[in-house]
C-alpha cells in the first residue's frame, strides 16, 4: 500500500505563491507517475500537471503552464508542486495523485493512490 500526505496549502494574494508537497511512504517502487489534480468549488476534479517518477517528463494543463511547476525527490519519496502568478480561478483543493498502473497520464482514471487534498485560496 502507498500512504499520501499532502501539505503547503493556504490563503495567499493574487500574483502570490505557495509551494505544495506530497510525501509517499509504503510501496513506492510500484508509482510510475505522480501528478496534481484540483477540484475547484461546485466543479469536477481536474488534471493540473504530473511527473514521471523515472523521468523528468512533465504535463501541465494549459490552464497553469509558465505558471506552476511539478518537481519530485525519489530520494524523499516526495512531489512537488510550486504555483506562482496565482489568480483566484486556482482556488481549488489540490489532491496529489499516484499511478501504478501507467493509466492515462491527464485523467482521474489513470491514478489509484490519493492524498486527502489540502485547500488552496486565492484572494484578488
Amino acid at each position: 500500500q502507498v500512504q499520501l500526505v499532502e501539505s503547503g496549502g493556504g490563503l495567499v494574494q493574487a500574483g502570490g505563491s505557495l509551494r505544495l508537497s506530497c510525501a509517499a511512504s509504503g510501496r513506492t517502487f510500484s508509482v510510475y507517475t505522480m501528478a496534481w489534480f484540483r477540484q475547484p468549488p461546485g466543479k469536477e476534479r481536474e488534471f493540473v500537471a504530473a511527473i514521471m517518477r523515472s523521468s523528468t517528463i512533465t504535463y501541465y494543463a494549459d490552464s497553469v503552464k509558465g505558471r506552476f511547476t511539478i518537481s519530485k525527490d525519489n530520494a524523499k519519496n516526495t512531489v512537488y508542486l510550486q504555483m506562482d502568478s496565482l489568480k483566484p480561478e486556482d482556488t481549488a483543493a489540490y489532491y496529489c495523485a499516484l499511478s501504478t498502473t501507467l493509466g492515462p497520464i491527464k485523467s482521474i482514471n489513470g491514478y489509484d493512490k490519493w492524498g486527502q487534498g489540502t485547500q488552496v485560496t486565492v484572494s484578488s
